[in-house]
């Protein structure tokens, strides 16, 4: 008997949405880790703010990704910002 799949706009419900806010790759040298981010992007991000008035910008990396980028499998991967 065949699985019935969800219809797509369902299984998205479930995911959490993502800002995309720049990308890692490694220095041509291999010994840096490059950061580009977009200035839009990041302007329009999520903040929070710490006990000593700090603000922060959440953002994440996914460390799988960044260590293939690190073993030169990837040339680049995201940063993205996680929204609620």
């Amino acid at each position: 008997m065949a699985k019935k799949s969800k219809p797509e706009n369902e299984m998205n419900e479930n995911e959490p949405k993502s800002n995309l806010v720049g990308y890692v790759r490694r220095s041509n040298a291999g010994g840096a880790i490059k950061v580009s981010i977009n200035s839009d992007a990041f302007s329009d991000c999520e903040t929070y703010i710490t006990s000593d008035g700090q603000e922060y910008v959440p953002l994440v990396i996914s460390l799988n990704a960044l260590n293939k980028v690190l073993n030169g499998e990837r040339v680049v991967t995201t940063i993205s910002q996680i929204q609620d």
